[in-house]
């Protein structure tokens, strides 16, 4: 007689109680002295129990602040590198070390130095600045970091008589050109996020929404910029719904969850996401939300203080890039 086969039980994820996961998080933040920042596009609960949430200019500029020993940084790689690389003394733990970022994998150091190298041959006197959003190892290489908060004053500070290399989001260097009036070599990067704004979909919500203001962030290309009412980076779109008192929609082109930050901000007013458009097949689709930072949860935040990992590491390298955030975003 045969036996029966077995069949073996698919494993089971358990649910884990969100505000429970809170309480674990605030007694492990207390355990271990730590502090939790986490970046506007992190999801909305991520930021509510951070102790510091803004965009990538104010957190590096609080990781230099804070005082404790240990910081918890919910936003993508090189936003932890950056904080490493600003308090080196400092543990940095990120809740997972694969949330890259489309516009820092566009320009890879080598690929860079490769170029500049190609540049200087032909002649070009230049000076590279980079978006933040590129690697440690690319920073080394620039003599500028621009947050999309500070671009323009950094773009005045290089001298008049040298060209510009901007690396890596072609989009935002455009519009850093035409605001500033000076001519830029454009690196051909863009974000994921930004790119895919179906303009079809802006045009049928301000349709039907009349009266509506459009903020977007200068990432999106120039078609979504163009009919677009407020171009700014995140804080600039904080400080936009702030000043308005009576109510407003805004029909906002960045991230999705930069909706919570302004919710919070001015509740007065409606915000409608701007839905981006699936190349592949043409739909519309919910993917103006960038996968990276979703790879933030509340299980990984309690799981990295409990483990005291996945840590960044202090690189060779490191030490060069050092030098040119603290003089383009410290000084």
């Amino acid at each position: 007689m045969s036996l029966p086969v077995l069949q073996m039980a698919e494993p089971v994820t358990v649910e884990e109680d969100p505000l429970d996961l809170m309480d674990e998080i605030e007694t492990l933040k207390r355990q271990q002295d730590a502090a939790i920042l986490a970046h506007f596009y992190v999801d909305g609960d991520l930021q509510d129990i951070a102790d510091f949430t803004g965009d990538s200019l104010k957190l590096a500029r609080d990781a230099t602040r804070i005082p404790n020993p240990t910081i918890v940084f919910c936003g993508v790689h090189f936003m932890g590198e950056s904080a490493k690389i600003l308090s080196p003394e400092k543990t940095v733990l990120m809740p997972d070390l694969q949330a890259g970022c489309s516009l820092a994998e566009s320009c890879p150091a080598d690929r860079l130095a490769a170029y500049q190298a190609e540049l200087r041959a032909k002649g070009h006197d230049f000076q590279t600045v980079a978006y933040i959003n590129t690697t440690a190892a690319v920073k080394a290489l620039c003599d500028w970091i621009v947050t999309s908060g500070n671009a323009r004053e950094i773009i005045d500070r290089v001298p008049a008589d040298k060209e510009i290399l901007f690396v890596p989001d072609q989009h935002l260097g455009r519009y850093l050109s035409s605001v500033t009036g000076r001519p830029m070599i454009l690196w051909p990067g863009s974000c994921m996020v930004h790119e895919v704004f179906s303009i079809q979909d802006l045009l049928r919500a301000k349709r039907n929404h009349p009266g509506s203001i459009v903020m977007a962030h200068p990432e999106c290309p120039a078609n979504i910029l163009e009919i677009s009412d407020v171009i700014g980076g995140t804080e600039k779109m904080r400080k936009y719904v702030a000043s308005i008192p009576e109510k407003k929609t805004f029909l906002v082109a960045t991230e999705a969850n930069m909706i919570h930050p302004l919710m919070k901000l001015a509740p007065q007013h409606e915000y409608i996401p701007v839905p981006g458009i699936m190349t592949s097949t043409g739909e519309t689709c919910a993917c103006n939300r960038c996968p990276h930072m979703a790879r933030n949860t509340l299980q990984k935040v309690r799981d990295c203080l409990k483990n005291r990992s996945p840590e960044i590491v202090w690189q060779p390298y490191f030490a060069q890039a050092q030098d040119v955030l603290k003089r383009s975003l410290l000084q």
